[in-house]
């Protein structure tokens, strides 16, 4: 069998519409809408734009863990955005998050309403307006955003690397997925050495730092993430096995996976979310 020639990149790099994998049909180099969508405004001051990625999910659970405190005023409408469609790219959406990835939220409790893009930061705001999941020791504080920030900073490499080419990409190729693998199993290992001494991340206390990577680490190591758990021998990191089992027993964190969630088993699909009723078994 004849090899493919060497790829040798271009002087000057070419965007290649039908060279994306999975994804070719939403992934541009440009940014902007692309076309005009309105979105919906429910009865809620928080406004939620999302998809139960795992970036999606942080949010949700946020807001669920808010919930199950009894912060009546944390209620909100989460709708859901079809990015296979391309709805990131809709004006209304872009004017929340000109980056034009899931999640967007608006806040109408002000005025004007505060928007909120990038997981990371959502949380942050969510924490720091109902004083909850968040640190008040400044030394604690600093602890649960280095690992909120590490968890940010790593991902990409889990999903658009690692995800990417095990997953999704048009052709299997060793070294990116041998990249890739090396650094996610790197990851896990930080991981799993912080949490042979600790409960959650930070210590004892559960905060936004563990929802922020549970999403991500945790579905990967329970074998929830890219059919990848044999080949990257998740089992073996033992403490982020306990850490993920522990939240995914929550309550909250049951409820707020399947918020903006459109496929799987039904009952596990919270396609739009506008109060508790909407996880009442039997509701469409």
């Amino acid at each position: 069998m004849a090899r493919k020639p060497k790829y040798i990149p271009p002087k000057v790099w070419v965007w290649d519409k039908d060279n994306g994998g999975a994804f070719s049909n939403i992934n541009r180099p440009v940014a902007g809408a692309t076309k005009e969508l309105v979105l919906p405004v429910g009865k809620h001051p928080l406004q939620l734009y999302s998809l139960a990625t795992p970036n999606g999910v942080k949010v949700t659970v946020m807001l669920e863990e808010l919930l199950e405190l009894g912060r009546k005023d944390a209620e909100y409408d989460a709708w859901i955005i079809n990015i296979g469609e391309g709805d990131q790219f809709g004006s209304d959406f872009v004017a929340i998050n000109p980056n034009s990835k899931i999640p967007a939220l608006l806040d109408h409790s002000t005025t004007p309403p505060t928007r909120v893009f990038e997981s990371g930061a959502i949380l942050i705001y969510l924490a720091e307006k109902y004083d909850a999941f968040y640190p008040k020791d400044l030394s604690a504080r600093a602890e649960c955003l280095s690992w909120l920030m590490w968890q940010m900073g790593s991902t990409p490499f889990l999903g658009g690397g690692f995800g990417h080419f095990y997953a999704y990409a048009p052709e299997k190729f060793e070294y990116p997925i041998n990249r890739y693998a090396m650094e996610v199993k790197r990851q896990l290992d930080v991981l799993n050495r912080n949490l042979a001494g600790r409960r959650y991340l930070c210590g004892d206390e559960y905060t936004i730092a563990d929802m922020a990577t549970c999403p991500w680490y945790g579905a990967l190591v329970t074998h929830k993430l890219y059919d990848a758990g044999e080949f990257l021998d998740v089992d073996s990191y033992t403490h982020v096995v306990r850490w993920a089992q522990d939240i995914g027993e929550r309550p909250a964190y049951q409820r707020g996976r399947r918020v903006n969630r459109a496929w799987g088993p039904e009952e596990l699909q919270v396609r739009e979310r506008h109060d508790a009723s909407d996880f009442d078994p039997g509701k469409k």
